[in-house]
C-alpha cells in the first residue's frame, strides 16, 4: 500500500522491553535477555541500524539452531591482576562483551590498566557499546573483535580475513565522550546488501566479486574491500593475534583448513586516568581538545567540524526524546516473531 510508511516510531523503552522479551522467549534468561536488548537499542537510538534491533529476528534464529547457546556456563580465568580471560561458552556477544568490559573496570581500579579477553562468543554487535560503558565509569575503553574471514587481503584470491573492527570511547566532562569505532573494511557487508537492493552503483574500491576482483555492481559484489588496502589488511591480522590467538581460540587459521563454525572473539582494555594523574583534569583536558577542535575554521562545503561520535550522541539524544525510526519491514518482521512466540507487541499511537 502507497500509505505504508517506511518507518515506525517506537519509544526506546517500549523497544527495550519488547527486544527482550522476544530474546528471553528465544530461551535467554531474563538478565541476558536485557543486556543483549540494550546493546541492540544503543546501536539503534544512535543511528547503527545494521547493528540495532533488526538484528532481533537473527539472533533468534542463532538461538534457535544452537549457534548461540541460550544458557551459557561463562568462565573468568585469570593468573594476573590486570589481565583475564573470560570463555563465553557460545554466549551471545552482547552477554558475554557486557561481562568483559564490567570485569576490565573493576580490576583497572586496582591496577590502572587492565585487559579481558573473550573467547568463543557469538556475533559481538556493537562494540561501540562496551567501550562506551567503561567510558561512562570514567575509564578509557578500548575494544577489539575478530571474526569469521569475509573480507579481501592484498594480493590474496577471495575472501581471506574479517572487517574486524577497533572502538576506542574516552570520557570528558561537558562533551560526550569520544567515540571511535571503525571496521578495518572500506564499506560494511550491509552495505552492500542495501546497495543491492536499490540498484545503486557501490564506491570505487570498496567491494570485490568472490575472486577478489573489485567491482562497483552490487549484484556481483560478494565481499567488502580492506580499508586502506594494505591497512586495513594488516590492522584485521593483527586484530586477529591480539584476540583469538591471544586467548587460545585462533579464527583464521582454523577457518582456512576448513573449520567454517560461527565464532568471534574480543579483546577489551580499560585504562583509568587516576593512575596517571588528576582524572578531574583528564577529562577537563579531554574538554579543552574537543573544544579546540571545534573552534578550528570551516572548510567550504563542510556542515560543521565533528569528532567521533558526536553526532551519533546527538541523535541518541534526539531519539530518546522523540522515538527510535524502526523500518516498517524490521518492525513487521519482530511483530510476526511476537505473535509466534506470544510476546504483546507495545501498541504505539497513530
Amino acid at each position: 500500500m502507497s500509505n505504508t510508511p517506511t518507518k515506525i516510531l517506537v519509544p526506546a523503552d517500549d523497544l527495550r522491553a519488547f527486544s527482550a522479551a522476544l530474546l528471553e522467549k528465544g530461551g535467554l534468561s531474563a538478565a541476558h535477555a536485557r543486556t543483549t536488548a540494550d546493546v541492540f537499542v544503543w546501536a539503534a537510538q544512535r543511528g547503527v541500524d545494521s547493528h540495532g534491533t533488526a538484528r532481533v529476528p537473527a539472533y533468534l534464529d542463532l538461538l534457535a539452531k544452537g549457534v548461540a547457546n541460550a544458557q551459557p556456563q561463562m568462565r573468568t580465568e585469570s593468573t594476573a591482576p590486570a589481565a583475564a580471560v573470560l570463555d563465553a561458552d557460545r554466549a551471545p556477544g552482547p552477554v558475554a562483551l557486557t561481562a568483559a568490559a564490567d570485569e576490565a573496570v573493576r580490576r583497572a581500579r586496582e591496577t590502572g590498566i587492565a585487559s579481558v579477553g573473550v573467547r568463543r562468543t557469538v556475533h559481538t554487535g556493537a562494540i561501540g557499546y562496551y567501550v562506551s560503558r567503561i567510558a561512562e565509569q570514567g575509564l578509557v575503553g578500548l575494544g577489539f573483535v575478530a571474526g569469521m574471514p569475509n573480507m579481501g587481503y592484498t594480493g590474496v584470491k577471495g575472501a581471506a580475513v574479517a572487517t574486524s573492527p577497533l572502538a576506542i570511547a574516552v570520557p570528558a566532562r561537558e562533551h560526550a565522550p569520544l567515540l571511535l569505532d571503525m571496521a578495518t573494511a572500506t564499506i560494511a557487508l550491509g552495505k552492500i546488501r542495501q546497495a543491492r537492493a536499490s540498484g545503486t552503483p557501490l564506491p570505487e574500491g570498496a567491494a570485490a566479486t568472490e575472486d577478489g576482483t573489485p567491482t562497483t555492481d552490487p549484484e556481483l559484489a560478494v565481499m567488502p574491500l580492506p580499508l586502506g588496502g594494505a591497512k586495513g589488511s594488516g590492522m584485521s591480522l593483527a586484530f586477529e593475534l591480539l584476540t583469538s590467538v591471544l586467548v587460545g581460540a585462533p579464527i583464521f587459521a582454523s577457518f582456512h583448513a576448513g573449520d567454517r563454525k560461527h565464532r568471534q572473539n574480543a579483546l577489551l582494555i580499560a585504562i583509568d586516568p587516576a593512575a596517571f594523574g588528576d582524572p578531574e583534569a583528564f577529562v577537563g583536558a579531554v574538554d579543552d581538545t574537543l573544544g579546540t577542535l571545534k573552534s578550528l575554521p570551516v572548510a567550504d562545503g563542510a556542515d560543521g567540524v565533528f569528532y567521533p561520535g558526536e553526532r551519533s550522541a546527538a541523535v541518541a539524544d534526539e531519539r530518546g526524546a522523540k522515538g527510535i525510526p524502526v523500518a516498517a519491514k524490521v518492525w513487521r518482521e519482530l511483530t510476526e516473531r511476537a505473535d509466534q512466540l506470544g510476546v504483546t507487541a507495545p501498541s504505539l499511537e497513530g
